[in-house]
């Protein structure tokens, strides 16, 4: 059974960094696009930021855009969420998802499997 599972979360102060790690098995890592989302209490879960097979095409949300850098090791089936300038309304619980369809997708429904979710809290 395909398993992704993050890690990396925690409570970090409005300007500060977290770095997101999400390892996979049991799936064909380096054929799939891997995306982050998110989702705050009471709220949909978001588009974060997606990164093609390859690793050579990036989509990033608007919000994000500039903060945060999504990356991917292939060879340790790895995806890498590297957040810096946090911000109180970048409080949610990261979600790592994968789609093995192309072009990178933003919306969730597109993507085939996903993790449990980490917790990342910012204070002001």
């Amino acid at each position: 059974q395909v398993q992704l599972i993050e890690s990396g979360g925690g409570l970090v102060q409005a300007g500060g960094s977290l770095r997101l790690s999400c390892t996979t098995s049991r799936l064909t890592f380096s054929s799939y696009v891997m995306g982050w989302f998110r989702q705050a209490p009471g709220k949909e879960r978001e588009f974060v930021a997606a990164i093609s097979a390859n690793g050579r095409s990036f989509n990033y949300a608007d919000s994000v855009n500039g903060r945060f850098t999504i990356s991917r090791d292939n060879a340790k089936s790895t995806v890498l969420l590297q957040m810096n300038s946090l911000k109180p309304e970048d409080t949610a619980v990261y979600y790592c998802a994968a789609d093995r369809q192309v072009p990178i997708a933003t919306k969730s429904y597109e993507y085939d499997f996903w993790g449990q979710g980490t917790q990342v809290t910012v204070s002001s």
